[in-house]
Order: structure tokens, then C-alpha cells, then sequence
């Protein structure tokens, strides 16, 4: 038994799908399939029920399951123990934003990658945003993520990071482009442009508008945030968006809102990282600095 043949497990059983697991672990479909029916060979039973159309943990499977976390937990710790004398080795993975120039990503990978050489990144989005990347994280697709979303996701490490708070962009042609303030409720009769479902942004505002009882028709949604304030500039609609996430678009204007609303930025791991993730979350927040420095003009 090896611990490889245990990361192919725990990945099928939080997966329920050997071809998702597959690309968790950065491995063939064979090699995983070919891993799990060793691991059970040398158990003596089935790890799971197989058939067409689904895959399911044994009784034998989930009793297997805790005792193979905590054995590559202790790996891992074991490896740290080593890597202090010797220098971080392995991967870290990392869940991004796309298109989020107000963030130095590069730089920040370059400092890692220049304390820890050894060490290689994965870095990647989700296409559901904070909310499939907090899902990523706590599944261990994933090992870091940058995350918008409200509150706290449970069985999380948090190291906040920033906060901004929303303002508008609208269309330089838009009435209120040249006031001081703009108040939600004076762009609920707009159509809107927004991410989509599921966005830390899209999840922030939308319970801020609940809780103010704007309702609003969002019109054009995006996976891609740092697109909006071009479509606004199309005249696609008007956006509320946090500060840090908003880049330069000819054709539209940033005004201030009226209400504060703030989106905090965050990074989160699994509640016992990795020596990489760990590494990964402090050099983040010494990039970052303390959370009181908000992210304004």
C-alpha cells in the first residue's frame, strides 16, 4: 500500500466519479482505476459500488475512507518535518479569478516560486466562481483559493485579505454618469450586467439588495468579471461592482454608491493545509497586508 494508491481513493470517493478524480490527481483514468482495484486487493474488499451510471462507497469504503485521510495527513506533516531543513517540495494549487489585473498574480507567483523553488504551481479558475471554488477547496481539488464570497464557508481556513466596497459603472451617456453618488435604488429600473450565479461579487450584492428590497433585471451575465465594465460601455446596462475587481473601460464611468456595500477578498484552504498551502496563505497575506487597509481611491 502507498500513498499514492490513497490519493487516488479519497479523490474517487469525494469525486463519486473516477474520470473527475482522475483530473483531480493530475493522472490517467487507467492509472486511477488501476490504483483504487490495488488498494482493494490488498484490503480484501470492494472500496466501491461500480455500475453505468454512478459510483458509491461500500460499507467497507467508508469506514477505509477516514483512516486514509488521516494517513495522508500524517504524510504531509511528515513532510513538512523534512521540508524544514530541506525546502518545500511538491505542488500547490491554485483557485484564481480570471481577468483580475487589480491583482499582481504573476508577482505574487514569482515570490513564491523564488522562496520555493521546489515547488510547483497549478494555478486555474472555476467556472462558477468563489462559490465552486470554495467547493474545489473543501473537496482538496484544490489546495488555495482566492474567494468573494459573504461570511464564512464551514471547514475553511480563512486569511482575509482586503476589502472593497461596490460602486457603480455606467455608460458615459448614462443621466447619473456625472453625479457625486448614485443610489442603488435609482438604477433598479436599468437593465443590468452582472457575473453569473454563483460569483462571491454576484452573491455579496444580491443579498445586499435584498436586504434593501431593490429589485433589478440582470440582463447580460459574464464568467469573466474583469469583461463587465467593457460591456457596460456597450450600453449592455449598469453594473454595481466591488472597487478592487473594476478595470479602465473607454465608454463607461465609475461612480460612487450611495450605500455601502463591501465585498471582502479572501484566501482559504482546507482547515489543515498542506506546507505549500500554508507557505502559499502567508506569503498572500504579506502581499496583502492587514485587512483595516481597505482597497479604495
Amino acid at each position: 500500500m502507498d500513498t499514492r494508491q490513497l490519493e487516488y481513493f479519497v479523490a474517487v470517493a469525494d469525486e463519486l466519479n473516477f474520470t473527475r478524480a482522475a483530473d483531480r490527481v493530475f493522472a490517467a483514468q487507467s492509472t486511477v482505476s488501476a490504483g483504487v482495484r490495488s488498494l482493494e486487493r490488498e484490503l480484501g474488499g470492494a472500496l466501491f459500488e461500480r455500475d453505468r451510471h454512478r459510483v458509491r462507497l461500500t460499507s467497507l469504503g467508508r469506514q477505509v475512507l477516514d483512516a486514509a485521510r488521516t494517513t495522508l495527513e500524517a504524510t504531509e506533516r511528515m513532510r513538512l518535518l523534512a521540508d524544514s531543513s530541506g525546502g518545500l517540495r511538491g505542488e500547490v494549487r491554485v483557485g484564481i479569478f480570471t481577468n483580475l489585473t487589480t491583482i499582481d498574480l504573476p508577482g505574487i507567483m514569482g515570490e513564491f516560486h523564488a522562496r520555493h523553488p521546489l515547488v510547483d504551481l497549478r494555478l486555474g479558475p472555476s467556472p462558477s466562481g468563489s462559490t465552486g471554488l470554495a467547493r474545489d477547496v473543501r473537496l482538496g481539488r484544490i489546495d488555495v483559493a482566492f474567494l468573494g464570497l459573504p461570511g464564512r464557508v464551514p471547514d475553511l481556513l480563512y486569511r482575509d485579505l482586503a476589502i472593497s466596497p461596490f460602486v457603480a459603472v455606467l455608460p458615459e451617456a448614462h443621466p447619473l454618469a456625472g453625479a457625486d453618488a448614485v443610489s442603488v435604488t435609482d438604477l433598479a429600473a436599468d437593465r443590468w450586467v452582472d457575473a453569473r450565479e454563483g460569483f462571491g461579487n454576484r452573491v455579496t450584492l444580491d443579498r445586499a439588495l435584498d436586504t434593501l428590497g431593490v429589485a433589478r433585471r440582470v440582463s447580460t451575465e459574464l464568467s469573466d468579471l474583469g469583461e463587465i465594465p467593457r460591456f457596460v460601455a456597450a450600453r449592455l446596462g449598469v453594473a454595481v461592482m466591488p472597487q478592487l475587481t473594476v478595470l479602465p473601460a473607454a465608454g463607461a464611468v465609475v461612480v460612487p454608491l450611495v450605500e455601502r456595500i463591501d465585498w471582502v477578498l479572501s484566501a482559504v484552504s482546507r482547515t489543515r493545509p498542506s506546507a505549500a498551502a500554508a507557505a502559499m496563505l502567508e506569503l498572500l497575506g504579506e502581499r496583502f497586508g492587514p485587512l483595516a487597509q481597505s482597497v479604495e481611491e
